[in-house]
């Protein structure tokens, strides 16, 4: 039996594997629960104003890719892809959509790296009725970009 120091106390190697499952299972659960500690807002320019403060977003640099209709407003597809080289000097930091017909319009956020070589995204969403998407790209230089498409939904996936 292999045994290692561990502050003072002596540990098998299967208590020290054991510890160390104990962490991983630790670490998963708390990103699993950590966007249930999100801020929920209450309306759509509250949700914009936290995310962008007093800078104004230009059009262009993202493509949407969103359905104009929605026969099921539980599982709506949503996609984006935003123009950038994704350099150490030039990347997307973040992608915000939002949804400004729902109970809670900040839907997602999604935070990319230059190593990801791409800003691109592809999810499904909750819309309770028909309703405006609304995706905002934060920039590395501290710039936004904004894109908007309104999803007219058939059926209320939101109960409503």
């Amino acid at each position: 039996m292999t045994t290692t120091q561990v502050s003072g106390t002596v540990a098998t190697r299967r208590q020290v594997l054991v510890g160390i499952g104990a962490a991983g299972i630790a670490a998963a659960t708390m990103s699993v629960f950590a966007p249930l500690a999100r801020a929920e807002f209450e309306s759509i320019d509250e949700a914009l104003k936290a995310t962008l403060g007093s800078a104004v977003p230009a059009e262009g640099r993202i493509e949407l890719d969103v359905p104009q209709i929605a026969e099921n407003g539980n599982v709506v597809p949503i996609g984006f892809d935003i123009d950038s080289p994704m350099t150490a000097d030039d990347y997307v930091k973040s992608a915000h959509v939002f949804a400004d017909g729902n109970p809670n319009p900040d839907v997602a956020s999604v935070h990319f790296t230059p190593a990801c070589g791409a800003a691109i995204c592809a999810t499904r969403m909750r819309l309770a009725k028909t309703q405006n998407i609304i995706v905002i790209a934060e920039m590395s230089d501290g710039s936004f970009y904004t894109a908007k498409t309104e999803v007219k939904v058939t059926i209320g996936g939101c109960g409503g």
